[in-house]
């Protein structure tokens, strides 16, 4: 669904059927934290989502505001479920569960 940033997140969810206007961010709600629509623009999830569809990769969020007058941002980690381990880089993923095909290895020849 698209978000309210304009950007496509399998985890946001809006409901407008009659009249209603509920919108939620089921990523935040899972990990029980609260959302607004401005956390939206700065959220790193749908660019990790459309770069890497790991189905084993779990991603897990938290709202950081670094000082008192700057406004909060959502920081995501993810974990590999499939071998327990913390995934570095989550649009890439933990290099494990699909390994990179020999094409796309730069190495020495």
């Amino acid at each position: 669904m698209i978000t309210p940033a304009g950007r496509e997140c399998r985890h946001f969810h809006g409901d407008y059927f009659r009249g209603r206007n509920i919108e939620r961010c089921r990523l935040l709600d899972a990990h029980r934290l609260a959302w607004s629509p401005d956390l939206c623009t700065d959220c790193p999830v749908p660019e990790i989502l459309a770069a890497n569809a790991c189905e084993h990769q779990a991603l897990v969020p938290r709202i950081h505001k670094p000082l008192f007058f700057m406004k909060p941002a959502v920081q995501v980690t993810a974990e590999c479920s499939q071998c327990q381990c913390t995934v570095e880089e989550p649009r890439v993923g933990c290099g494990q569960c699909h390994p990179i095909p020999p094409v796309f290895v730069v190495g020495p020849e």
